[in-house]
């Protein structure tokens, strides 16, 4: 008999083998929770295009769970009194920890392969966001002293 395995989506336990992670409920709880993080990940897609830097305000500390990598990732970037939004998430999301865990966790749970490449972000987008954000920051601090 296979030794007891616990699946973390359906959170259950069971004796089959792999043979779960070809079963309708495991499936179906994958897809669920995949469409679930999708909106958060395309919001912060959207980011790259256009960076947000907004003033700080303590709603800005909030978190996500990257169902990949099983862990809590802080969605916006802070740095002072501005903060990029999606910057932490877009962070996350390049970084090459995220993009071993994500490959692990496709082949794990035999997710579809199509769907892999809009939780992976390429450290060159992750690079054009900082620019575009750097560069915004520059212009908020010479406006505040200019306003000043």
């Amino acid at each position: 008999m296979a030794p007891a395995q616990r699946c973390p989506l359906c959170r259950q336990t069971f004796f089959c083998g792999r043979g779960h992670v070809y079963s309708r409920k495991h499936q179906r709880q994958l897809k669920e929770a995949l469409e679930r993080l999708l909106p958060q990940v395309e919001a912060a897609r959207k980011a790259i295009r256009a960076a947000q830097v907004e003033r700080y305000v303590p709603e800005h500390e909030r978190c996500c769970w990257c169902l990949c990598c099983g862990c809590e990732v802080r969605e916006h970037l802070s740095h002072g009194n501005l903060t990029v939004l999606y910057g932490g998430l877009l962070e996350h999301l390049a970084s090459p920890e995220h993009k071993k865990a994500t490959n692990k966790f496709w082949w794990e749970n035999k997710a579809e392969v199509q769907m892999k490449e809009k939780f992976l972000v390429t450290p060159q987008d992750y690079v054009r966001l900082c620019g575009s954000s750097v560069s915004f920051f520059k212009l908020l601090q010479i406006s505040k002293k200019f306003f000043k």
